[in-house]
């Protein structure tokens, strides 16, 4: 069923807990065991002429904030982080504004972070990741080895280019040719309109050429894989409605995932 806008808008009203917000004694006293950690993960990068340079952070806020609403009405509870919105985006570092890390950083980051998550107790520590650069994609495999070699073993992070992930998404998104074009243009008319520079979106011509094969030939940069302005896809056809229906979708996406992994501990 698509989750339409008044589904979307019951799920915000939920009160998702933030833990920049909380104090200690209020940590302490949380039942952690049945408590996810949701962290999502973006980066500073080029998002076309249009977009915000951080646009993969408002996707993986949104995306992290359905899952927690799905979680919690199967029993668990769900604890919201800071976003972690730097990472490894070689793909558009040609472009002003882009800020890429090292990958090496972001593993040992997020493997910290796991195994902090662990210390404390809590259930998992789950990412909502909208950034899919593959040098992003490689640290972040790279921390849940690093995680689970310390002990770590509940780091949860789907990997929206896997097959059955994208299968569930957009024909844009299954094209490859998806950056800061219809899907993700969709997500940010949906959270943050006031951020789209509509004008310039409705002006933007196709960019049909696919990321994915473009990086399958061997390219590593926007530029390299056809996208001269930082954007691939269709961006004057996005929509608040679709970016709605693809956040339900990611929410689900993210919270299948951990209960798959908490399934044998019988949480739910």
């Amino acid at each position: 069923m698509t989750a339409g806008p008044r589904g979307r808008q019951e799920e915000a009203t939920l009160p998702i807990r933030e833990l920049a917000e909380l104090t200690w004694e209020d940590v302490r006293d949380m039942d952690r065991p049945r408590t996810v950690v949701l962290l999502p993960v973006g980066a500073i990068e080029a998002h076309g002429p249009h977009l915000p340079l951080g646009t993969d952070g408002l996707i993986a806020v949104a995306m992290a904030r359905a899952a927690a609403a799905r979680l919690e009405s199967r029993g668990l509870l769900a604890l919201l982080l800071p976003p972690l919105e730097y990472s490894a985006a070689p793909f558009g570092a040609g472009f002003a504004g882009t800020l890429s890390v090292a990958p090496g950083t972001i593993a040992a980051l997020v493997a910290d972070l796991a195994v902090e998550a662990e210390r404390h107790g809590f259930a998992a520590l789950a990412i909502a990741n909208a950034h899919l650069d593959p040098a992003h994609l490689g640290a972040l495999a790279e921390a849940g080895r690093l995680a689970a070699a310390r002990g770590a073993k509940r780091l949860v992070c789907p990997d929206l280019t896997r097959r059955e992930h994208a299968a569930k998404l957009t024909d844009e998104f299954r094209s490859g040719a998806c950056h800061a074009g219809r899907y993700e243009g969709s997500v940010v008319l949906a959270t943050r309109p006031d951020l789209v520079r509509s004008a310039i979106q409705r002006s933007l011509p196709p960019v049909p050429a696919s990321l994915s094969q473009a990086i399958r030939d061997g390219r590593t940069t926007f530029e390299q894989a056809g996208g001269p302005r930082a954007y691939f896809g269709w961006p004057a056809e996005a929509t608040a409605e679709e970016g709605e229906h693809t956040i339900g979708v990611l929410g689900g996406i993210l919270s299948e995932a951990v209960l798959a992994v908490l399934a044998p501990r019988s949480v739910a």
